[in-house]
């Protein structure tokens, strides 16, 4: 299994990424998640792979942190789910906004992925109930504090949501929230 590629973004064509590692290009779909915080081409680059081997093709995900690989696996492992869908998923919500839905057994946020019905998001809240607390954890407590502020401060979801992801993980929630509002006033 490739677990990881590091070497050059060589293209970017949604949401397919190409990256050049010691003179091979692996193409890569990605999640719009990830394929928006990647670097300008020819940037050294650095991405968490799950190869999927069927009998016509043999086709490689990646992802800018474990978290969005492991939330993928575990989508995948749902009946009905495939590939695309859970990139689909993974470019709707992040990690820690699905794992919220989830706990929270909200449906409307699934339902609104393209893609994504009813029956497919309610089958979604009731297989992975318990099973994303854990991956997201962290990134969730801090991300979802961060976006709370932001739309307290009158910011719609999806600016908030789209400032967040530039944060480094690990980040002090009043950091957080200042680095997002410097994204924000730089957009």
């Amino acid at each position: 299994m490739i677990a990881r590629l590091s070497g050059r973004l060589a293209a970017k064509n949604p949401p397919q990424v190409v990256v050049d590692v010691a003179g091979v290009g692996y193409e890569v779909d990605v999640p719009m998640s990830t394929f928006y915080g990647l670097p300008g081409t020819g940037e050294p680059v650095t991405l968490h792979t799950h190869l999927v081997v069927r009998e016509d093709a043999h086709t490689l995900y990646g992802f800018a942190t474990l978290e969005e690989r492991a939330a993928f696996r575990q989508l995948i492992r749902i009946s009905g789910i495939g590939a695309r869908t859970a990139l689909s998923v993974l470019s709707g919500l992040s990690v820690a906004d699905l794992a919220q839905s989830i706990a929270l057994q909200d449906s409307g946020r699934l339902t609104r992925i393209p893609g994504i019905g009813k029956k497919t998001a309610e089958r979604l809240l009731l297989e992975l109930k318990g099973k994303l607390a854990e991956v997201a954890a962290p990134a969730q407590e801090r991300s979802s504090d961060v976006v709370n502020a932001l739309l307290a401060l009158g910011y719609s979801e999806k600016e908030a949501h789209a400032a967040i992801k530039v944060l480094a993980p690990g980040l002090p929630v009043a950091e957080g929230i200042r680095a997002a509002l410097k994204a924000l006033a730089k957009s």
